[in-house]
């Protein structure tokens, strides 16, 4: 396999960056997340350059960017620095694209992120109906045909968020961040009957918090898959992923997949797409 065949695909999401380097087929050799950054721009830029500095030279770079312009072109210098001249494409929804068409009334105004998961699931579980679950800095839900048709979907504040939002906006309630949250459901669920599921009812705040809003993420999955799978009358998977996907299927009553790759799965396969029409 030549170095000209591998691609660099890169998931900017709210939270974090993640990466992959795959080869043609999407076996991939090498993959990796950094954090923004914050206000160190230089700590993120050598920590990337640390990441990459083994890796061979890809044919080109693949990302979708939710995370705004400024972190784009951040990455878009991180990845020159690294192979100059490297082509990078970002890509962006389309109509119809790997095998899945797209329902939005504008469809590029769907998120790339979504877009490219929806292209990964639909590769990874051919032929079932699928409800996608993504707990990032928002949840958002995406209804998928089996034959690929993305007829809507549903976005949410994510967990953290949710907790933030109530510290943020109430006199009396603490702002808790995702692992002091965690750290209570654990201790929660440490004193729990065994035969017990999940987060249940607290007796602190910040417990009650946590465990509020978790069972709020576990309750919108749950209503929009029990309503989905009335309304097309067949068997739904249901796929979940995301930074927040441990806590909230811990809650989850109904099955469920997981899955934590698929944005940059569709990545893969966009690109593959692009270099056959090319003949490459």
């Amino acid at each position: 396999m030549t170095s000209g065949a591998r691609h660099l695909l890169i998931d900017a999401g709210n939270s974090r960056v993640k990466w992959a380097m795959v080869e043609a087929d999407g076996t991939q050799i090498a993959g990796g997340a950094l954090a923004h950054g914050g206000a160190d721009q230089t700590q993120w830029a050598t920590e990337g350059a640390t990441q990459w500095a083994n890796l061979p030279a890809p044919r080109g770079a693949w990302l979708s960017n939710v995370a705004g312009d400024a972190a784009g072109e951040r990455i878009a210098a991180l990845v020159d620095a690294q192979w100059p001249h490297l082509p990078l494409t970002t890509i962006r929804a389309r109509e119809q694209q790997c095998g899945v068409t797209n329902a939005y009334t504008t469809p590029h105004a769907l998120g790339s992120d979504r877009w490219a998961g929806m292209i990964g699931a639909h590769a990874a579980f051919p032929g079932e109906h699928l409800l996608i679950a993504t707990f990032g800095t928002a949840t958002t839900l995406e209804a998928l045909r089996a034959d690929g048709r993305f007829v809507g979907g549903l976005i949410a504040p994510g967990w953290t968020l949710m907790m933030r939002s109530l510290g943020e906006h109430t006199a009396q309630l603490p702002t808790l961040d995702a692992n002091a949250a965690r750290g209570l459901l654990a201790s929660s669920a440490d004193k729990q009957d065994a035969t017990r599921r999940g987060p249940f009812f607290a007796t602190d705040t910040p417990r009650s918090l946590s465990a509020g809003c978790t069972l709020a993420q576990a309750g919108l999955v749950e209503r929009t898959w029990r309503d989905l799978t009335d309304e097309w009358q067949v068997p739904v998977r249901l796929v979940v992923g995301g930074g927040a996907a441990d806590e909230v299927a811990s809650a989850l009553k109904v099955p469920h997949t997981r899955h934590d790759s698929l944005v940059l799965s569709g990545l893969a396969l966009i690109a593959s797409e692009r270099a056959s029409e090319h003949g490459v």
